[in-house]
């Protein structure tokens, strides 16, 4: 969890009841639901944005084969030689 072990939340858990009055828990728990709350939202609206970006990109993949296979198709009939007729029946 937020990487500390269990034992170090615990030693945190009984310095903060040593520390804190009896009478400001309760604040302190809201507080603390507060925050809960708040990092799980973040997370949420991160992991939202990433489906999304990662829906984006998988929708722009095809789009690129194609442009790509187009932009080969043309360059390909560019590059081609040209037959060109001869000249040789005619007269000057």
């Amino acid at each position: 969890m937020f990487g500390i072990s269990i034992w170090e939340f615990l030693v945190i858990l009984v310095v903060a009841v040593l520390v804190i009055p009896a009478r400001h828990w309760g604040d302190v728990a809201k507080f603390l639901a507060r925050c809960v709350k708040f990092i799980r939202n973040l997370i949420w609206k991160i992991s939202d944005a990433t489906e999304n970006i990662r829906d984006q990109i998988d929708r722009e993949m095809p789009i690129d084969r194609v442009i790509r296979q187009t932009t080969d198709d043309m360059l390909g009939a560019f590059s081609k030689p040209v037959k060109r007729k001869s000249k040789r029946g005619h007269k000057k």
